[in-house]
Parts: structure tokens; C-alpha cells; sequence
């Protein structure tokens, strides 16, 4: 079936995970917590992947638990020269194209990381809108209130959406509103999901050149 919308997350799902961005951030955002809570780096990483798990990000629980002023930390942590690990990706460019409906990108990082994301992969042409962590108050995926009100402004049912992520938890969301949706891992296959692929360049493969679904 065609889509209206895709909505798309960055990190980790149009680049593979192991390839260094998130690994420098995550660094950046230990150093973060020691400099602001005084903590031995440790405690700090200890710290921080605990609020990711618990939060969704770790920024929401040093918002909750410490007052800690999101722009100063999200710019700090996003201060990564992707252009380093990243270069630009013809065949996901392809697959992007291939794929039927309007693009966004929904992530929980910041608008100006996810711009240098793109353009260094070249595929920012495919994205109309950015939707970043401060869309709905810095509230982090998964987050259906957040999900819901991405739709409400794109104008679009869930129904006629495709989610694309790496995190199963934002995909839960998704298919309890009634979106469509592709786990983007190297994990072994699910039946949960009504795509899944080890990278979105697979993608290519349901679909043909006009946005069609291949029989």
C-alpha cells in the first residue's frame, strides 16, 4: 500500500550504528554531566545511561532530576563533525526516492545536527520538515502524544504513515496509533513489524521505481 507520510528517525537508522557519531556524542554527554554535577566519569556514564533507559533520553532525566537547561547540553553533546565519519550515500538516495509519500525526519536529537546528518549522507533533498527534541517541549520519543500531534500538523491518518526507526519502543507507538512501520536493525527478523531491514537502502526492494509496491 502507498504511504502519504513517512516519518523517518536519524541516529543510528540513515547511518549505521556502529560507525562512530552516536559514540562521540554519548562521550560528549558523560563529559557533560561531569563538568555540570561535578561527578567522577564513571558515575557520570553510569548516570547517563540510566536516564536513557528510564527517559528516553538522557537529557529528560537531567531536566527532571538536576534543572539542567537543555539548549546548553544539546548543543555540547551535538558538537560532532560528522562530516568525518559520514559521506554521501547514493544508494540510499535511490531508496529515499523509491519510497512513496511525504519524508520528515522525527528524532530526539536537535534540527541543526540533523541537518549536517543529511547533508553529509546527501539526502537532505528528500526531507521537507525536521522534527526535532524540541518540537513538543523537549519531550522524547516514544511518545504518543508527540506522535499524534506530528500527524495533526502533517495532516496525515496513522493509517496511511510509515514510522522508520532502530528503537523498537518508538515503533510500539507507532502501531498502537495504527501507523505502519520498519525496524531499521541487524538483529534476527521479527513479526511484530510490517518491514524490517539491516539498513533503509533495503527498503528499495519492496518497492518499485514509482513508488509501487513490488508484488
Amino acid at each position: 500500500m502507498p504511504f502519504d507520510l513517512v516519518v523517518v528517525d536519524l541516529d543510528n537508522t540513515l547511518y549505521a550504528a556502529n560507525n562512530g557519531v552516536f559514540a562521540r556524542m554519548d562521550k560528549r554527554m558523560t563529559a557533560f554531566i561531569c563538568n555540570a554535577l561535578n561527578m567522577q566519569y564513571e558515575e557520570a556514564n553510569a548516570l547517563r545511561v540510566g536516564y536513557w533507559r528510564e527517559y528516553g533520553t538522557t537529557l529528560r532525566g537531567l531536566i527532571l532530576h538536576h534543572g539542567i537547561e537543555p539548549e546548553a547540553f544539546l548543543h555540547d553533546v551535538h558538537d560532532v563533525n560528522v562530516h568525518e565519519l559520514l559521506c554521501e550515500n547514493l544508494q540510499l538516495n535511490e531508496a529515499l526516492h523509491q519510497l512513496p509519500g511525504r519524508k520528515v525526519i522525527h528524532t530526539n536529537g536537535i534540527y541543526e545536527h540533523a541537518e549536517r546528518v543529511l547533508n553529509a549522507l546527501g539526502v537532505r533533498h528528500h526531507f521537507e520538515i525536521i522534527y526535532d527534541i524540541r518540537y513538543n517541549a523537549y519531550m522524547p520519543k516514544p511518545s504518543a502524544t508527540t506522535l499524534k500531534m506530528l500527524l495533526h500538523d502533517e495532516g496525515v491518518s496513522p493509517v496511511r504513515t510509515l514510522v522508520l526507526d532502530d528503537m523498537q519502543e518508538n515503533l510500539v507507538v507507532a502501531k498502537e496509533l495504527g501507523a505502519r512501520t520498519c525496524w531499521v536493525t541487524t538483529e534476527q527478523p521479527q513479526h511484530d513489524w510490517d518491514y524490517q531491514v539491516s539498513e533503509v537502502e533495503e527498503l528499495a526492494t519492496y518497492f518499485n521505481p514509482e513508488g509501487t509496491l513490488k508484488l
